[in-house]
């Protein structure tokens, strides 16, 4: 692992450390203290601990007093929840337009229009990494657009959550993609189609978008957590299972 050596190691540790979970680098269950963390880093105890209590508070580690911490282990119906709960927030954020991205008087705005421009750069990066199946670039490119996409929102209540909430998807799912030597079948590539959709403030077709969307990501990670012979074909269009 890299040495860290700037002034904000707290948050660098924190976010080094979070993408070795967001990869599977660090995989659920794994337990590790303190000590073991500061040594591979190179750096004092003091900004490990506030980095790993920083990451307990995300959901990303379990704190055990005697053991030092744990990764996560989120389950099925964990993955399942995630997915109901970000459904519901984003179809309720676009329904209702008034302070949200939809919002007729917001979309004129020229800062509006910036956000949407970077929103669709995301977009392109997120559908080419999908289309090739490479899933590093593809969750690093997809949380940044799903995070940028929610800001669009106005409410940074509302965009903590859906980005924490896909982090927790992403962590979930990544186990069992990389467990297949192909998955780009398996990646959702509709970025584009949903910012085509916010562009053109046409809710309904963002409700749609994101509807399928969930509904294929439960289809496909149903399917790589059954036994092989009870696992379900995923229907199309193919969905990024995070």
């Amino acid at each position: 692992m890299p040495a860290i050596t700037r002034s904000t190691l707290r948050q660098q540790l924190a976010d080094a450390l979070r993408d070795e979970v967001l990869a599977g680098r660090l995989p659920a269950g794994r337990q590790f203290t303190v000590k073991e963390i500061a040594e591979q880093y190179g750096v004092s105890a003091t900004p490990v601990r506030e980095a790993l209590v920083d990451l307990t508070a995300q959901g990303l580690l379990d704190a055990d007093q005697h053991r030092g911490f744990r990764v996560h282990e989120f389950t099925l119906d964990d993955f399942v929840a995630m997915i109901e709960a970000r459904t519901l927030v984003i179809k309720g954020v676009f329904r209702t337009g008034g302070h949200g991205s939809l919002s007729p008087a917001r979309a004129a705005s020229r800062e509006r229009q910036d956000a949407l421009s970077s929103v669709r750069r995301r977009a392109v990066a997120a559908r080419r990494a999908a289309l090739a199946g490479d899933l590093d670039v593809l969750i690093g490119y997809d949380l940044r657009f799903w995070r940028e996409l929610g800001e669009l929102v106005g409410n940074s209540y509302v965009s903590d959550f859906l980005d924490r909430v896909r982090v927790h998807s992403w962590v979930f799912a990544v186990p069992h993609l990389r467990a297949r030597r192909d998955v780009a079948g398996l990646l959702w590539a509709g970025h584009l189609d949903l910012v085509a959709a916010v562009e053109a403030r046409d809710a309904v077709a963002v409700e749609r978008i994101v509807t399928a969307y969930n509904d294929h990501s439960l289809t496909v990670v149903r399917s790589l957590v059954a036994p092989p012979a009870a696992r379900p074909r995923p229907a199309d269009p193919p969905g990024d299972p995070a």
